[in-house]
């Protein structure tokens, strides 16, 4: 006698491991802004971070945006991002 076919799908079934997700992590350190206008205090301290040398990553941290986003926001005002006091041959590898 062939066997009856189930009619949920089994990641739909009760104790299935299939498709299981657990509880997303959040990261204190990052608020996000996502789509939220720039303040001109974000811009400031973008200002100020840039002229500092902070990495693009850690200015995105620290203002709750994206790496891109920060980017594009620095490129629209004109603030550089790249290192000031860096020597032309300092990120070569050596041979």
């Amino acid at each position: 006698m062939p066997q009856a076919r189930r009619k949920t799908a089994s990641w739909q079934r009760p104790g299935s491991p299939i498709g299981r997700r657990g509880p997303r992590k959040a990261n204190p350190k990052y608020k996000r802004n996502l789509r939220e206008p720039w303040k001109a205090t974000d811009v400031q301290t973008l200002k100020q971070l840039a002229r500092q040398n902070t990495p693009t990553r850690v200015i995105g941290l620290k203002l709750g945006r994206t790496e891109t986003a920060v980017r594009g926001k620095a490129q629209r005002e004109g603030i550089s991002l790249k290192p000031v006091n860096r020597s032309p041959n300092e990120g070569r590898r050596r041979r």
